[in-house]
């Protein structure tokens, strides 16, 4: 029997699909095993994480860190992925951060003056021009929403810089320059800060702090 390209081109698809079935199963199955459960919070649930899958540097933990910021305030090394909280005594508190790739990093001072729990996410036009397909908008506690449980609003001088300090559905990005500008946190990390910072709180980016912290 003769095959025309048609029928040639749906049995090559079929056999192309058959082979990528494995490896996407492998790829979910590596995703998945960086999550432990749900958590509940505030009426909605997100994917806890398996800390045992994320490296310890990464991990939120008490350091030496010398500054000249206030306690309080929040400073972020961009170059090597840490947020540190500045607390007394020269001690911070140190989570690991995603940060902007090249081409959307940024620096300078900005103040946490909006927060939110439970965040929609409204891409900004710039992001919707470069990925015209993504939602308009998606509602809080929805799965696919990629800011997470809380957001921290950056502002500078009363207007809005369109940079947050948010969670991640993608807890294997921490410690890499995956985002569009904003800096992304382990979902419990960023509950944890957000109950730290009142409104008003400064934050100082810097592209790389130095050997002023360990």
């Amino acid at each position: 029997m003769a095959m025309d390209r048609r029928t040639f081109l749906g049995g090559t698809a079929a056999v192309a699909g058959t082979f990528a079935l494995p490896q996407l199963a492998q790829a979910n199955a590596a995703a998945n095993a960086y999550f432990n459960g749900y958590e509940q919070d505030n009426g909605f649930q997100y994917r806890r994480t398996n800390l045992n899958r994320i490296d310890p540097v990464w991990r939120r933990q008490m350091v030496k860190y010398f500054s000249d910021e206030p306690p309080g305030t929040v400073v972020v090394d961009t170059q090597n992925h840490f947020l540190y909280w500045v607390w007394e005594n020269n001690t911070a508190l140190r989570y690991g951060v995603g940060v902007g790739r090249e081409g959307f990093k940024w620096y300078g001072r900005a103040r946490i003056d909006r927060k939110a729990l439970w965040p929609r996410w409204v891409p900004p036009p710039e992001m919707l021009k470069r990925q015209p397909d993504l939602p308009r908008r998606v509602e809080g506690g929805a799965a696919n929403n990629p800011l997470g449980p809380r957001a921290l609003y950056l502002y500078n001088n009363g207007s809005d810089t369109g940079y947050r300090l948010h969670g991640t559905l993608e807890p294997w990005s921490i410690g890499h320059d995956v985002s569009s500008g904003c800096i992304r946190m382990l979902p419990e990390d960023i509950i944890d800060l957000y109950q730290r910072c009142p409104k008003g709180t400064g934050v100082l980016v810097l592209e790389h702090l130095g050997a002023s912290a360990g």
